[in-house]
């Protein structure tokens, strides 16, 4: 992706942000999610859509502009469809929370009962980076784990999800 074409997508979607009522610390998280996510979408660069993984990562938390609860991907997600997004964007606004909701999981948490897993590259791109960044600041995996086991319990399958997604996302260089 071009430097310039970059900067553009970026001022494109903090302007969507900002016009949906995302305060400026969700701006900030949203662009180093996106920074990271490009850095490993770099290491899968003949398999993945860099731009969609920017842009995606850029509108992860767009829902955050009405929720900071778990739901806040579901309401990002049909935040997005109003604005008439294209449908790969919502599914990684969707998918991104943690390592991905089974049905169960999101019924579980009082969102509608169906499958919130990422399933494309793309979306486990930016679910991850958005797991390993905190604020703005990048964390390890087994900060983000720790972390996870806080929240959630030492064997909530979130964690194991997690795991694999860094195995598949963060390629050793």
């Amino acid at each position: 992706m071009e430097a310039a074409s970059k900067e553009e997508l970026r001022l494109a979607c903090n302007r969507i942000l900002r016009a949906a009522g995302c305060d400026e610390d969700v701006i900030r998280h949203c662009n180093a999610v996106a920074d990271l996510a490009l850095e490993f979408a770099h290491r899968h660069s003949e398999s993945v859509d860099e731009p969609l993984i920017f842009k995606g990562a850029l509108l992860h938390d767009l829902g955050r502009a009405r929720s900071h609860g778990i739901d806040h991907g579901v309401v990002g997600g049909a935040m997005a469809r109003a604005l008439g997004l294209d449908e790969t964007i919502v599914r990684i606004i969707e998918r991104h929370i943690g390592a991905g909701l089974t049905a169960a999981e999101a019924e579980m948490v009082g969102l509608p009962p169906r499958d919130l897993l990422p399933e494309t590259l793309e979306e486990k791109i930016v679910a991850h980076a958005d797991n390993l960044i905190a604020g703005w600041k990048r964390r390890s995996i087994d900060v983000a784990i720790a972390d996870f086991k806080t929240a959630l319990g030492e064997s909530h399958p979130s964690i194991k999800r997690m795991l694999a997604l860094h195995k598949e996302v963060v390629i050793e260089s």
